[in-house]
């Protein structure tokens, strides 16, 4: 299984993985995991503005050390993001979903309103699948 983790699911990884199901702390040490350079991006603005105590640069060296794997922004996943526009305001949330979409990889996520859009975004649960 090749898994892309929002941003919100990679901190939990890296940072408190006991938030994790059991199942799915399981199966990041066994599957390939991805991260964005989106997620990165939206970590240092939200450090910026005060609202997250984690930075940029720490992140990147944890899921490096974690063995989980960076993907670049391309013009791909950035073109890819126009349809999903009227159904994703959040735009990190449209980039991860065309990373997911383009690369392919399963967008594992903990945002119901992300995971409406089906496959090839999973819900957080203790589900494997």
């Amino acid at each position: 299984m090749r898994l892309l983790l929002d941003t919100q699911v990679l901190l939990w990884a890296l940072a408190a993985p006991e938030r994790l199901p059991k199942p799915v702390q399981a199966e990041l040490a066994v599957a390939e995991v991805y991260f964005s350079a989106a997620s990165i991006w939206e970590i240092a603005l939200h450090r910026s503005a005060g609202r997250l105590a984690f930075d940029a640069v720490t992140i990147v060296a944890a899921a490096e050390e974690t063995r989980f794997t960076a993907v670049a922004v391309s013009v791909r996943h950035v073109t890819a993001t126009a349809p999903l526009v009227e159904r994703h305001r959040d735009p990190f949330d449209r980039l991860l979903l065309a990373q997911a979409l383009t690369e392919p990889l399963v967008l594992l996520t903990n945002d119901a309103n992300l995971a409406a859009h089906g496959h090839p975004v999973r819900l957080l649960s203790s589900r494997l699948s």
